[in-house]
Parts: structure tokens; C-alpha cells; sequence
């Protein structure tokens, strides 16, 4: 690996970021994508505070390590979290990304899919595809019971779901202002004819935000309609599609695999200022699980882990400025030029391991800033 010796720059303030440490082949590349963010490759001053989120230790903890990782981040604005095993005991220890999204207020998650250079889309998707989805509420946490013997023919099962007109809004608004950024068309929505009650909700507050930005497209469509024309046409152009948690949940795990892999995008959750709806906190991460079946096989896809580290100094810029910018920058431009370069591990196509994918971005990287530099420009 290459190192120029930068030393950071004088800032006014340093960029704090929480790690949130995982399990299995998730805890593997999060080592992997700490290698982007080392202050002397970056030129930048990176303060970072570490938290076991294994699940040992939050069964050890009572899951008081996520509380404690949650208030953090709370303070730090940043977070970039490894994937963690959730077991199914109802007695056990539960999500931590519940936990997360709770205690840190989350409102929005964003999945992006994106071109990979030198991988053949699905469906001839060539544009980006975002995916702005409910981070809490609907489905998931719903309260459920049955009723009747168990087994038996009449026995009915119940469920309870939510959704609030703040999370809603949330939504809306963070899909029109990306699609002003991406220069995309906000597109989709959830089955607002079928309950105009519950999922009319977010359609009215659609309604609203288009209304707020009257120069972003819009194109309101049913949910099974929005999965029909992703392979059908609808992305001739960048699309941002809001939704409800669960239909969200679903909408990623397809949008991302049409692009190549699902470890081909990073996963962002956001909380927002309640007023102007600025970003209080991000916590990135890969979209994919723990992957035990590549645990110290050096095998793995690390690009969602790498790009999360480039989405979160996107936005530590808001705060830091250029030099995150460009940071930031630097890291997207080169996973995806190394990628374009033909280093692909198996899972797209090629036969370069986790560690020699990391080490190609981190060279390309360090060339970047290094050019950068000493053309005197912030990229």
C-alpha cells in the first residue's frame, strides 16, 4: 500500500465518528473499510470511539452497549455500523438496529442503487435508483396476537401497525430534496387506493412535499405498479422512489441486485431536525447480513462498507466542509474506478479477495488526494 504522509490539516473541529462493531463476516469488513478512514490518507482529522455490538457482548450487556453506542452517536452526529446477528428467541436480545433507530430518533433509511462500471445491470437500468423508506413504524414492532385454538381452521391471527404523520413527512420531503440533488424524478408510492386511511397518509404528505418543490418531477404510482415498471421502463431516468418501512425492505433487496450485488450500495439511516429537517444524525452501513458462510474466507464483497465510510464524510461535509467533501469524493471515485478496473471479488464476477479490493481503493485513493493536492484543488 502507498502513503503519502499527509498529516491532517488544521480544523476547527474534529470529525467524530461511532463504530459500531458486529459479528461474522460483518465485523471482517468493517475492519476492512476502517482502512478509509485513516487520518493520514485522508488529510483529514478523524476521532473515532469503538462499541462491541457483538451479540456476546450485548447479551453480556442486556443490550446496554447499544444504548450506550446510541447516545453517542446522538452527540457525535456519525455513525458506521458493522452487520450484527439478530437472533430469533423472543426472549433474547433483540435487534440492535431497532434499538438504533429508536434511541437516535432515526426517521429515514436511503439505499441507492448504482452502476457498477464493467457490471451488466437487470432490466437495462443505467440511471440510479433511491430507495427513501419509513425507518420505523408500519410493520415492524406491530403488535400481534391470534385468537382460537392453535391449528385449528378458525383460529385468526391479528396485527397492529402505525405509521405517524412526522415520519411520513420525514420521508416525503428527504425523497423531493435528494430528487432536486440527483436531478431524478420522485416515483412510486404505497397502495393509497386500497387504504386511504393508513398508507394514505404518505400519499397526502407526497402530495405536499411536491407541492413544496414544484420543480421535481413527480409521478405517483402504486406500489405493485412501482415494482412492475422497475422492470419495465420506468428507470429512463434517476429515480427516487418513498415508502413505507416494509415495502421499502423489499423495494432494496431488489432495486440493489438489479445493479450487480447487494453489497453493491451502502445503507443509511438519518434523524432529522423536527423544524428545518437538516440532518442530526447518519449512521451508515452495508444493506447485507452477517454472511457466516464467508467468515475468514477473505472472500467478501466489501464495497457497501467502503461506500458507507465515503457517505458518512458526505455528510460530515455539512458540518466540516470541503475537506470531507472531498474525502468523500475521493473514496465513491475510487471503489468504483477500481471496480471499472476489473478488481471485482466473486460475487461480481472477478477473483480479487476482500483484503486486495480494499488495498486497490486505498492506493486509488491516496493517488486521488495526492493529485488533488498539488493541483491546489478540493476535487
Amino acid at each position: 500500500m502507498r502513503t503519502f504522509g499527509y498529516g491532517p490539516p488544521p480544523m476547527a473541529e474534529a470529525i467524530k465518528i461511532v463504530v459500531l462493531e458486529g459479528d461474522q463476516t460483518g465485523q471482517e469488513l468493517l475492519q476492512q473499510a476502517l482502512r478509509l478512514l485513516d487520518p493520514a490518507l485522508l488529510g483529514l482529522d478523524l476521532e473515532l470511539e469503538s462499541f462491541d455490538l457483538s451479540l456476546e457482548h450485548r447479551r453480556a450487556t442486556a443490550n446496554g452497549v447499544v444504548t450506550d453506542a446510541a447516545r453517542a452517536m446522538r452527540e457525535a452526529g456519525l455513525g458506521l455500523k458493522a452487520a450484527t446477528i439478530t437472533p430469533e428467541g423472543k426472549d433474547d436480545v433483540g435487534s440492535p438496529n431497532r434499538i438504533l433507530r429508536e434511541e437516535v430518533d432515526g426517521k429515514v433509511i436511503v439505499r441507492t442503487g448504482r452502476r457498477l462500471p464493467g457490471v451488466a445491470p437487470i432490466a437495462g437500468v443505467h440511471y440510479p435508483v433511491s430507495v427513501v423508506r419509513m425507518a420505523v413504524d408500519d410493520a415492524y414492532g406491530a403488535k400481534e396476537w391470534r385468537d382460537g385454538g392453535a391449528g385449528d381452521p378458525s383460529e385468526i391471527a391479528y396485527r397492529t401497525e402505525k405509521i405517524t404523520r412526522s415520519t411520513c413527512r420525514a420521508v416525503a420531503e428527504y425523497a423531493f430534496r435528494t430528487a432536486e440533488k440527483m436531478n431524478a424524478r420522485v416515483y412510486g408510492g404505497p397502495k393509497w387506493t386500497v387504504s386511504p386511511v393508513y398508507e394514505g397518509m404518505l400519499k397526502e404528505e407526497l402530495d405536499g412535499a411536491a407541492a413544496r418543490h414544484p420543480g421535481t418531477a413527480y409521478q405517483p404510482v402504486l406500489i405493485d405498479a412501482t415494482y412492475a415498471g422497475l422492470m419495465s421502463g420506468a428507470t429512463d431516468v434517476p429515480l427516487v422512489i418513498p415508502a413505507l418501512n416494509r415495502d421499502g425492505d423489499c423495494l432494496s433487496d431488489l432495486v440493489l441486485p438489479m445493479f450487480g450485488s447487494i453489497a453493491g450500495a451502502e445503507s443509511v439511516l438519518l434523524a432529522f431536525d423536527d423544524e428545518t429537517y437538516a440532518t442530526t444524525v447518519a449512521m451508515a452501513e452495508a444493506p447485507h447480513g452477517t454472511a457466516p458462510a464467508l467468515e475468514g474466507k477473505d472472500l467478501a464483497n466489501p464495497l457497501a462498507m467502503i461506500l458507507a465510510c465515503g457517505a458518512l464524510l458526505r455528510h460530515a461535509a455539512d458540518r466540516h466542509g470541503p475537506p470531507a467533501e472531498r474525502a468523500s469524493r475521493a473514496i465513491y471515485e475510487a471503489a468504483l474506478e477500481a471496480i471499472g478496473s476489473g478488481c471485482k471479488t466473486p460475487d461480481l464476477g472477478g477473483n480479487a479477495t476482500t483484503t486486495e479490493f480494499t488495498t486497490e481503493v486505498v492506493n486509488r485513493v491516496a493517488t486521488k488526494i495526492e493529485v488533488w493536492s498539488s493541483l491546489g484543488s478540493a476535487a
